[in-house]
């Protein structure tokens, strides 16, 4: 590194300690400014509706297209996996120039195809998404005596069997003068940043500007179409346009062409950079909401407390009392013993299907660190809504990397159960690496073949899909067998009791075992479905979910109750002489996962009651479940390695033989 490369870094630092002043930048999104009459560029994303969740491509409908032709922004991994498809629009602003009656185009005569499609997207709701300088537009309307955000505004309206398109749009573009021009000039919203220290030179005391607003106003204004015929884009319209939001008036007609205009104005605004995410990231009913998790918050801690005292009190009362006996007392002991001393010698007795166990422990360990990881990182703030993609982004790289952790965890529990016989590791790493990525490789197909039939942009190109097959194969199954190599060279865990030949038959049980099971996933379910409700709104309902501080402690928090249900789910099986510990203690916590596929089809039923048409239901419960899948391999895996560990610490503090 160069003299020249550690002077750029060290200015950049300085520069971002003294902008630290004026508030908190988010990472890799930085200001831009602009100087009077520059460019400001509006791109536009998918259409999207709550009422089908399948995102279109802007240019799907008979919308106007910029002079140089349609262009893709870059995206990220993320971004192509959310279904968002950013392209440029003709729409274009000159900074600090307010502008009226701007011309943008008149579309062709509407063929029977193109008006169809349109009235299916004004039946569904579907919004248009635009977005200026990283900033998606906000719509307001005022709704029962005060004021909605929305994001985006629709593609249009239908009122007594007659549809009506929105084609003028009046936008506002609220501005922050920049400062401490004198300082640096930082270019770029996460691309290139070009940080040099600027001298005094003339002209340097022209005022620039930051956009810290987005706003837009769609209207139904008709226009004479006829009038048009030999106008150019961004020339102005022969007469005034009156933008009213509340009335409609250019009805879509069959062999009819539609016109589009739009107006622009700005606004200085006290909004500084970086709070310009704040409309945004505002929730509504922010009271309800805090007091509501913060009492489900003390509920399960107080029940989860009571819980684990209650626990260790009955398991140290057994221990010492053994303990404090003489030998004479304990063999006399030995002959009376009753509950979980009864099972010491098949305790550690191999579970069924136990290379299914230790492979679905790895994946859980899998994904349970790229939970935790991921949000941590989110609520530092790396993974901002302003940097669309980068949550799916980091996601898939966390779980990429801790393939190792996978293959490490299920290879030496594989040895554990084979009291150290190391054979089949590789088969075991293999499936692994291939249990988990396989069903969500098959459940996002199928539902991708449904949105490739749509011809959504939720639909996963090929391309992409041969980039996640080279990721899968070439980083994450061979991560996943060094983790595995590494399983087998480590020490398998040595039992602290022998077991005996021939298994200890188990008395009938009062109740189902399993019964108690399924029951037990009521608890952990109680630590997030107040979340779980917030997180499932901005899936689909559109909404900007933030708050991942409090969701990584309401994750540590999950972890903990899932790790006490199972501990004392296995306790209670061993007391009535039921060694079989294994399964049960996984699925005592991964049955959660059967109670949040229930709420799901709750909010589905009861909160998405505008989802129309069966594909839309479909991907609905398709991602469900893949959701669910995931969450009951990492809290089944939670509950099964504290189960293990307890088992193990009880059997070691007091041997029988």
């Amino acid at each position: 590194m160069g003299f020249s490369d550690q002077f750029r870094i060290w200015v950049l630092i300085s520069c971002l300690i003294l902008q630290s002043g004026d508030g908190f930048y988010l990472p890799g999104s930085y200001p831009h400014k602009y100087q009077v009459r520059d460019t400001l560029s509006v791109k536009v994303n998918s259409l999207t509706s709550i009422d089908t969740e399948m995102p279109f491509s802007y240019y799907s409908l008979p919308f106007c297209k910029p002079v140089d032709g349609v262009k893709d922004s870059a995206e990220n991994l993320g971004e192509l996996l959310m279904g968002d498809r950013i392209e440029n629009s003709p729409y274009r602003f000159q900074m600090y120039t307010n502008e009226t009656e701007v011309f943008l185009c008149r579309s062709n005569p509407l063929s029977a195809n193109d008006f169809n499609i349109l009235k299916k997207r004004i039946d569904e709701m579907y919004q248009v998404n635009l977005i200026l300088d990283n900033l998606p537009a906000i719509r307001y309307s005022k709704k029962e005596g005060y004021f909605v955000r929305w994001t985006g505004y629709p593609v249009g309206i239908k009122v007594k069997d007659v549809y009506y398109v929105f084609n003028h749009l009046k936008f506002t573009v609220l501005v922050h003068k920049y400062e401490d021009t004198n300082v640096a000039r930082v270019m770029g919203t996460g691309d290139a940043v070009d940080v040099i220290p600027m001298a005094e030179k003339a002209g340097s005391d022209v005022p620039g500007y930051m956009v810290v607003g987005f706003e837009v106003v769609p209207c139904s204004f008709q226009h004479d179409h006829e009038s048009v015929k030999n106008l150019e884009m961004y020339e102005k319209y022969p007469s005034a346009i009156h933008c009213d939001p509340n009335t409609v008036a250019m009805p879509v007609k069959e062999g009819q062409p539609m016109v589009f205009t739009y107006e622009v104005s700005f606004v200085e605004s006290d909004i500084k950079w970086p709070s310009r995410w704040d409309a945004y990231l505002e929730m509504g009913g922010s009271k309800v909401h805090w007091f509501s998790i913060l009492n489900s918050l003390m509920v399960i801690t107080f029940l989860a407390g009571i819980v684990l005292v209650i626990f260790l009190r009955t398991v140290r009362r057994d221990l010492t009392r053994y303990e404090e006996l003489d030998k004479e007392a304990q063999a006399q002991m030995n002959e009376e013993l009753s509950g979980w001393k009864l099972v010491v010698g098949d305790v550690f007795r191999a579970p069924s299907n136990p290379a299914l166990l230790c492979i679905m422990v790895g994946d859980g360990i899998q994904i349970l660190g790229m939970a935790v990881v991921t949000i941590l990182f989110a609520a530092l703030g790396f993974m901002s809504p302003a940097s669309r993609g980068t949550l799916i982004t980091g996601m898939l790289f966390f779980y990429m990397i801790l393939g190792i952790a996978a293959g490490y965890v299920a290879v030496r529990l594989w040895r554990t159960i084979g009291c150290g016989d190391y054979s089949g590791w590789v088969s075991v790493s293999w499936r692994v690496a291939c249990f988990f990525p396989g069903i969500a490789f098959l459940i996002l197909t199928t539902l991708n073949f449904l949105l490739w039939g749509s011809r959504s942009t939720g639909a996963i190109p090929f391309s992409l899909f041969v980039i996640l097959l080279l990721l899968w194969f070439c980083i994450s199954v061979p991560l996943t067998l060094v983790g595995g190599y590494l399983g087998a060279k480590a020490p398998h865990i040595e039992y602290p009791v022998r077991t005996n030949q021939i298994p200890r038959e188990i008395p009938a049980q009062k109740y189902p075992s399993w019964l108690l099971v399924l029951g037990a996933g009521t608890l952990p379910f109680g630590t997030l479905f107040i979340e779980l409700f917030f997180i499932m709104s901005s899936i689909w309902m559109g909404r900007v979910y933030y708050v991942f501080g409090f969701l990584f402690v309401v994750l540590i928090l999950l972890v903990v109750v899932c790790a006490e249900v199972s501990l004392v789910l296995t306790y209670m099986h061993l007391c009535v002489e039921d060694w079989k510990w294994w399964w049960k203690s996984f699925f005592a916590s991964g049955s959660v996962a059967i109670y949040i596929f229930l709420y799901s089809v709750n909010y589905l039923i009861f909160d998405l009651q505008s989802l129309s048409g069966p594909v839309s239901a479909t991907l609905y419960l398709g991602y469900s479940l893949f959701m669910v899948v995931a969450i009951m391999l990492s809290t089944g895996t939670v509950g099964f390695l504290s189960s293990f560990w307890f088992v193990h610490y009880l059997f070691s503090s007091v041997k029988l033989d």
